[in-house]
């Protein structure tokens, strides 16, 4: 290795860091766990110095024996969450994460006395729980000294970038979480500032996600082991990096992501917006724009079910006895954290629906893949509603080394699935965008051309196509039933 590239993944329950060289090839991973509280029902937050420590220590460990090696760093990182600083760059109180629920009533005036009219104009987008502005409103109502003291406002992965480089930081496609960002114009929204009582100084200049922010600070270059003239590029959203780590750059590009959240991202040329705004428009890590559907609860809700319920650790053990696919009389709504994409709702929560005395474990472990897989494909209706015509994707995260899950999503959503040599998906993506803002390649979409390969692929299965569309169907009528009892509970 000649030249080295750091790329971070700041994820919910651990840092991923990825040692990439010059020419793509990965050398190394590390990852390293911190904690995630849950200090009341609904709430999800973090303790960024955690972040910033754990991921020092990993890249340590990632790059001994070749800091010297070492050319850029980069970062894909958990989106929505709201950090705040004061006047002495001291974290004000935990950050408030993206699965965080407790913006009910934030949310609501909004999207209501606002008016979902507004925000879509304004950024491209409505309010949802997760996403940063009503976080900001939240502290504003509910703990106003903490408020008073902000001096900076900041993403997860972007606290990151400031403790290296010391350079207040964000990119477009992270921003475009924050409900602060007129996604169209690249640029923050003077209005929503105002409705939201932020000041133009409390936030970040806004870079594209492969731009050089700073270099990293002489004291952390000592610390690291690595040159002074280390560049840090401002990276992405968790989201838009894994596109960049699977190839998804170019317009209609598709990718689905299983990892603790589920995502359905379409990279888009030009900007649009869904009729009734249930996919995010967001901007893409190339400069361009994409949609996503988000829901809050994916691959995580297998993990509780296989590590919390049945209380297991292996998770193609639990598989393997499934082998009737499109024909389980026993759905699960995966809404353990309310949802986002596309039904907005915090109170919606999760379900088994139609066990007998005969309901076996297996046909439970089935209905909870399928009905992650179900949910995800509400998202992909509106896309096709507004008439994109997705027939394949891509597909990262933990869920996707399950074939057995490949294969629902292929004949649930009826496209082709690609499988690719590396899962890293953010890491990777970080580690691309890096080596872009450090010269290695003219722009993403060749560093996307020739890092990304495709090693496999799962098509459709007619027959299973039909039996699926059954049962999809079904497993549309449930939340909708459910809606008013939800809310009520």
């Amino acid at each position: 290795m000649e030249r080295g590239y750091i790329g971070v993944d700041l994820g919910t329950s651990a840092v991923k860091l990825l040692l990439m060289d010059e020419n793509g090839g990965i050398i190394r991973t590390v990852t390293k766990e911190y904690p995630l509280s849950f200090p009341k029902p609904g709430w999800s937050e973090q303790n960024p110095y955690d972040w910033y420590e754990q991921s020092v220590a990993g890249i340590k460990e990632l790059i001994a024996g070749c800091e010297d090696k070492i050319k850029g760093i980069s970062f894909g990182g958990q989106m929505h969450g709201l950090v705040v600083l004061d006047a002495e760059d001291k974290v004000i109180r935990p950050a408030i994460l993206w699965n965080d629920g407790r913006t009910n009533e934030e949310v609501d005036y909004l999207n209501d006395e606002i008016g979902k009219q507004v925000l879509s104009a304004e950024t491209g987008n409505i309010a949802f729980a997760g996403f940063t502005a009503p976080k900001i409103l939240w502290m504003k109502n509910h703990e106003p000294e903490n408020y008073a003291r902000i001096e900076k406002i900041m993403l997860p992965k972007d606290y990151l970038a400031y403790r290296l480089s010391g350079v207040h930081a964000t990119d477009a496609s992270d921003a475009s979480g924050m409900l602060l960002y007129d996604v169209k114009n690249r640029c923050w929204s003077e209005k929503m500032c105002e409705i939201c009582g932020v000041k133009p100084e409390q936030l970040a200049k806004v870079y594209e996600s492969y731009e050089v922010i700073g270099t990293v600070k002489p004291e952390v270059a000592a610390e690291l082991g690595i040159p002074a003239d280390v560049k840090v590029i401002a990276g992405a959203g968790d989201n838009a990096a894994a596109a960049i780590g699977t190839g998804t750059v170019n317009d209609g590009d598709c990718n689905i992501s299983l990892g603790t959240s589920g995502t359905i991202f379409i990279a888009a040329d030009k900007f649009s917006v869904d009729d009734r705004n249930g996919l995010h428009s967001f901007a893409h890590a190339t400069g361009a724009w994409h949609l996503m559907g988000c829901m809050l609860s994916a691959a995580s809700c297998n993990k509780w079910w296989v590590e919390d319920i049945l209380g297991e650790t292996d998770y193609a053990a639990e598989q393997k006895d499934i082998d009737k696919l499109g024909t389980n009389d026993v759905y699960f709504l995966p809404y353990l954290m309310g949802e986002r994409s596309p039904i907005n709702d915090t109170n919606a929560r999760g379900a088994f629906i139609g066990m007998r005395m005969d309901t076996t474990r297996s046909e439970m472990t089935q209905a909870i893949l399928e009905g992650v897989t179900f949910a995800l494909r509400d998202s992909l209706e509106v896309a096709r509603a507004s008439g994109l015509d997705i027939q394949k994707t891509r597909i990262c995260g933990g869920g996707a080394k399950s074939p057995l899950w490949r294969k629902m999503i292929a004949n649930i959503m009826n496209v082709t699935v690609e499988t690719i040599e590396s899962e890293e998906g953010p890491a990777l993506g970080g580690a691309m965008l890096a080596a872009v803002g450090c010269g290695e390649y003219k722009s993403v979409s060749e560093a996307a051309s020739k890092i990304v390969k495709v090693t496999g692929s799962e098509a459709p299965d007619p027959e299973l196509v039909a039996l699926y569309e059954f049962r999809y169907r079904r497993f549309s009528l449930l939340y909708p039933a459910l809606k008013d009892t939800f809310s009520r509970i």
